[in-house]
C-alpha cells in the first residue's frame, strides 16, 4: 500500500533533515534511508518518497540491506509531496527526474545508481555498497566531528 510521507507542522528542530527519493520508493531510497537511520540513530532526521511509489518494497533490496543487519521490512513506498521536500534540508534524487519540486534553500544532490528493480542479489549487492559509501559521507559532512557512527 502506498502512504503520503507525513512532516512535522514546522521544523523546530536543530538536526540536519534529509529526504531520499527515487521513482518507486521502494529500493534505491529506502537502502539509503535505512543506512541513514542505522548510522545516524536519532541526530539525523530521514525521509524518503518516490515520483511513482510501488506497492511494496523491493524483496532483494531488503534481502541485501538484511546481510548488513539493517531491518528495513516497516518501510511502505510513500508519495512525493512538496510538504516533504519544504522540510527537508538536503534533497537527494536517485533516477526520478524532474519529478522533484525545487525550492530555494535546499541542497540537492543527485546520485546516478542503477535501480535494483528485477536485478538478482548478487547485482544488487554493488548497489547497495555504493549507497553505504554515499551515506556514510553524507553523515560525514552533516554531522562533522562526530565518531558515534554505529551502523551494524
Amino acid at each position: 500500500m502506498t502512504e503520503a510521507l507525513t512532516t512535522p507542522a514546522g521544523r523546530g528542530s536543530d538536526r540536519p533533515s534529509v529526504l531520499f527519493v527515487c521513482v518507486h520508493n521502494a529500493g534505491r531510497s529506502q537502502m539509503a534511508a535505512g543506512y541513514l537511520r542505522a548510522l545516524a540513530g536519532d541526530r539525523i532526521e530521514v525521509r524518503s518518497a518516490g515520483s511513482a511509489p510501488g506497492s511494496s518494497l523491493n524483496p532483494v533490496a531488503v534481502e541485501a540491506m538484511a546481510e548488513e543487519g539493517i531491518d528495513i521490512t516497516d518501510q511502505r513506498p510513500r508519495v512525493l509531496t512538496t510538504d516533504a521536500v519544504q522540510a527537508s534540508d538536503v534533497v537527494i534524487t536517485m533516477g526520478c527526474g524532474d519529478a522533484c519540486p525545487y525550492f530555494p534553500g535546499k541542497e540537492y544532490l543527485t546520485w546516478d545508481l542503477d535501480d535494483p528493480a528485477g536485478q538478482q542479489l548478487d547485482a544488487v549487492r554493488p548497489i547497495r555498497d555504493d549507497i553505504r559509501s554515499r551515506v556514510e559521507g553524507l553523515v560525514g559532512r552533516l554531522l562533522p566531528g562526530d565518531k558515534d557512527l554505529k551502523c551494524p
